[in-house]
């Protein structure tokens, strides 16, 4: 575990796999920390560099003040990046981690060669959705979303599960602040026009009964990218990794095989 001092923020990193390995960058949800990833490490090649963090408000990183705005979450990743001096990376970014992805490569193409947009989009739901949640949080804190966000974020079969606590109880333990920071950052966003303007390998990964960013949406927004490839994976909501996570894996696997990653 590492932390890195950008003035305004403090981001809690990790990387595992060897320091000349090939840079796989993963950005997760919003209300989950670096852990998301933790069920498909097992799956995934040996051999590459496997770089994790917690977005601001999140995790073990600091929780300025909200609102946040997109362009500080994306400057926040861009300047973490710079620091571990990747470039060509592949980034896996899911939800409003795949909102970054987005913003990233249309700023920084040097550190990002190929993208995976993960349940994820162009825009995420209307300014008066993310304004009542934010004012939900702001009288009850996550608590008061938290059912709520687990039928978004996980099939009825999954629910069913002693599991289901640990995610649970990771979105709770997030901070009210930044979870509302990190709200108002996806309100604010439309990339429609520039990721439009995107031409790079993109994979999307969708969950058949994903309620926050359904596979339509996901599709919509992969192929705003030319050549872009969608994968539904069945039987998962918002988080396929962990539900899925030898498939989504493998998903991942085959498209960095593609990119020449691996």
């Amino acid at each position: 575990m590492k932390i890195l001092d950008l003035g305004d923020v403090r981001l809690h990193y990790r990387v595992d796999g060897p320091a000349d390995g090939a840079p796989v960058v993963f950005a997760n949800s919003l209300g989950t920390d670096l852990r998301l990833w933790d069920p498909i490490l097992p799956h995934l090649p040996e051999g590459l560099r496997i770089i994790r963090f917690d977005k601001r408000g999140h995790g073990l990183s600091s929780c300025p003040p909200a609102p946040y705005t997109m362009g500080a979450l994306i400057t926040d990743t861009e300047q973490l990046l710079d620091h571990l001096q990747v470039r060509d990376g592949v980034f896996v970014g899911l939800s409003i981690g795949g909102m970054i992805a987005q913003g990233l490569a249309v700023k920084r193409l040097d550190m990002i060669r190929a993208m995976v947009l993960s349940n994820t989009g162009a825009k995420i739901g209307t300014p008066d959705i993310w304004s009542q949640r934010i004012e939900s949080v702001r009288q009850g804190g996550i608590e008061s979303l938290a059912d709520a966000v687990m039928e978004r974020w996980f099939s009825a079969g999954f629910r069913a599960t002693p599991e289901l606590e640990l995610w649970r109880n990771m979105l709770t333990r997030q901070e009210d602040e930044g979870y509302m920071g990190c709200s108002a950052a996806i309100s604010g966003t439309d990339f429609y026009t520039t990721t439009a303007s995107l031409r790079l390998p993109t994979l999307g990964i969708a969950g058949s009964e994903d309620g926050a960013t359904p596979p339509d949406l996901v599709r919509e927004t992969t192929d705003l990218i030319p050549g872009s490839q969608c994968h539904v994976i069945r039987k998962a909501g918002h988080l396929p990794c962990v539900e899925q996570p030898e498939e989504y894996a493998a998903h991942l696997t085959r498209f960095l095989k593609e990119v020449g990653h691996v």
